[in-house]
Formats: structure tokens, sequence, C-alpha cells
């Protein structure tokens, strides 16, 4: 658990909003629980996402799942995570707590789906997705962090 400068404690969902003004709205347990559900909802619209939905529709939803699954896993550790879309950013704080990155890091190339892409679309020089491994890389990494929580848990 991290302090502020007052001492108090701050939970893995404290920021500092636009102005300044901290914020703690929830336990860690609770947190990490709220994200994994969240990363569920993207992973079930990425499940029925068909051929023909666009690549920064496919995309962002990754993004999405990757990144609430990261924060969720960050905040069983007890670690705050900042106010970011950068999976490789979040895939490094759980590195610096002893996580390997390895079998997750492919997803740091969903990135610029969050927020590039998704308002700009992808050039013609984007590789496309491979929607078969990408669903399948969010499936395990969404795994993963349900075990932790059922450790956590004692479930």
């Amino acid at each position: 658990m991290k302090t502020s400068p007052t001492g108090a404690t701050l939970s893995t969902t404290f920021w500092r909003g636009r102005y300044g003004k901290e914020r703690c709205s929830m336990s860690d347990v609770k947190c990490a629980r709220a994200m994994l559900q969240a990363a569920e909802r993207d992973l079930l619209t990425l499940r029925g996402m068909t051929a023909g939905v666009p690549e920064e529709s496919f995309g962002f939803h990754v993004q999405q799942a990757a990144e609430k699954s990261f924060k969720a896993w960050l905040a069983l550790l007890g670690e705050t995570y900042p106010l970011t879309h950068n999976l490789e950013a979040l895939l490094n704080l759980l590195a610096a707590q002893g996580i390997d990155k390895k079998p997750f890091g492919k997803l740091t190339g969903y990135t610029p789906y969050a927020v590039e892409f998704r308002y700009e679309g992808v050039d013609s020089s984007t590789e496309p997705i491979d929607r078969k491994g990408a669903l399948a890389l969010v499936e395990a990494l969404l795994g993963q962090v349900r075990r932790e929580l059922a450790k956590v848990e004692g479930t």
C-alpha cells in the first residue's frame, strides 16, 4: 500500500486528477475484481466480432482487455498503476514485481489502438491483426489474472 504526503493509506486506485485532487475509491482486491470484470466485457465483445469488423475496433478491444487485465494484476500486487493506455509501461510495472513479461509481450503492440488508431484509423502499411492469435493471447492473460485473483481470495 502506498501512502499520501499526509500519511493516509492509498489504494491502487489512487490518482491525482486534472486539478490535483486525490482520489481513492476501492480496496486493491475490489479494484482488481472490477478491472477484471471490465476486461471480461471486452473479451466478450472480441468473441462476438465478425471478420467484417474494422481493424481499429478489434484492436481497440484487444488493447482495452489487456490494459484492464494488467491493471487488475497490478492491483492484486498492491501496486499503484498510472492512468495510461501504454501497455508496455504497465507490463514493465508488472516485471518490476517479478512477473515474466515474455508471455504477454506481444500485447504491447496494441497500444496505438487505444487512441491513435481509434480516432485516426490504421493506414495501409499497418500489418493486419492476427485475430485468432490476439484473442488467444487476451484469453490467456485473463486466465492468468483470474488465477491470481483466486489465490488472493483463497478460492
